[in-house]
């Protein structure tokens, strides 16, 4: 039975805290916080940690090209304590542009190779009780001697790679706990691609699959007038199909006239146009949008193609009091303890 969680939007570190809060209140399994250029993820995440007692923590991701691993590795082992034993640690690399551009990293050659590095990199990091690390990697260089004892850790911290293409997401089946899958991912592309490339990966490190939680956004949007959500919707999927580099996702779900079309629509600026390209089957297929009703029946879709299923309010060209009112519903209307009552 999948699990329910909820992407975590904000224009403060209050507000995200508090709705952290509600989300855990109301028996959210799980409250995710991301970041960009304008936010830290690890900071987003303490405050959540704060203000929240039973459900997990993650990160869906931080960068894990913009910090070293040993920071990295610190940074998430205090939020593990800080939070009680409740972080997942959801790690990614980023586009390529945004490795190069935006973090400098010279070499963004192999990311499913730098990504598996860092992952058993961390894993020994926690464990410096075992020895003094001596690592020469194709991505990462690190001589750490510990100048005292030093404790086992209390517990494995899981972490979660994302993965969009074939071989990212074998890497998650490599050496991963979980995948973190990209908003535009539909039931289709996870039962044809991703669940088949971390099995692939599975096999190849003589691992059980079904080891691997998978876990990927929704994107969500519940209005009284169906139609405004169905908008904001496709505002949020012609902003991620705009990426050249998720073309593989839309190809794989017979999108691919529209990528086109909101690829040139975006290189011209004309973001009216590019919403306009975003058919209804791609609305339909992509995310779930409308009245509380039609979402809650959209989801049904995902429960068993996904282990985990996090909740994601549209938020491009929306505004931000609009964006926090989507998610007070999704919190009302799609919560894990809504549907308990229900069923008695």
């Amino acid at each position: 039975m999948s699990t329910y969680g909820l992407s975590v939007l904000g224009a403060d570190l209050q507000s995200m805290a508090q709705t952290a809060r509600a989300a855990d209140d109301a028996g959210f399994d799980a409250a995710w916080a991301s970041e960009f250029y304008s936010r830290s993820g690890s900071i987003t995440m303490a405050a959540m940690a704060n203000s929240t007692q039973n459900c997990r923590i993650g990160s869906s991701i931080l960068y894990g090209v913009g910090r070293s691993p040993l920071v990295l590795a610190t940074e998430a082992r205090d939020l593990d304590e800080l939070s009680h034993g409740r972080l997942v640690l959801g790690i990614g690399n980023g586009t390529k542009r945004m490795m190069s551009d935006w973090h400098g990293v010279p070499d963004t050659s192999a990311p499913a190779l730098r990504m598996e590095e860092l992952v058993v990199l961390l894993r020994r990091i926690w464990n410096l009780h075992e020895g003094p690390i001596h690592h020469e990697g194709r991505f990462y260089t690190m001589n750490l001697v510990p100048t005292g004892e030093v404790q086992p850790p209390s517990r494995p911290i899981p972490i979660i790679t994302a993965g969009v293409r074939p071989r990212m997401c074998e890497a998650a089946g490599r050496v991963a706990d979980g995948l973190a899958g990209h908003p535009l991912f539909t039931t289709t592309y996870v039962q044809e691609i991703v669940r088949p490339a971390i099995a692939k990966g599975a096999a190849h490190a003589d691992r059980d699959p079904r080891d691997v939680e998978v876990v990927s956004m929704v994107m969500c949007a519940i209005h009284d007038d169906a139609e405004v959500a169905r908008r904001e919707l496709a505002q949020q999927i012609a902003f991620y199909s705009s990426v050249k580099s998720y073309e593989t996702v839309l190809d794989v779900n017979g999108f691919a006239t529209e990528g086109k079309a909101i690829r040139e629509a975006f290189a011209r600026r004309d973001f009216p146009a590019m919403f306009a390209a975003v058919s209804d089957k791609m609305i339909d297929t992509m995310g779930v949008a409308g009245t509380a009703d039609d979402v809650r029946n959209g989801l049904t879709r995902y429960e068993g193609v996904l282990d985990h299923i996090m909740l994601y309010s549209p938020s491009v060209g929306i505004a931000p009091e609009r964006v926090q009112e989507n998610l007070e519903s999704i919190i009302r209307e799609c919560a894990p303890l809504r549907s308990s009552r229900s069923e008695q």
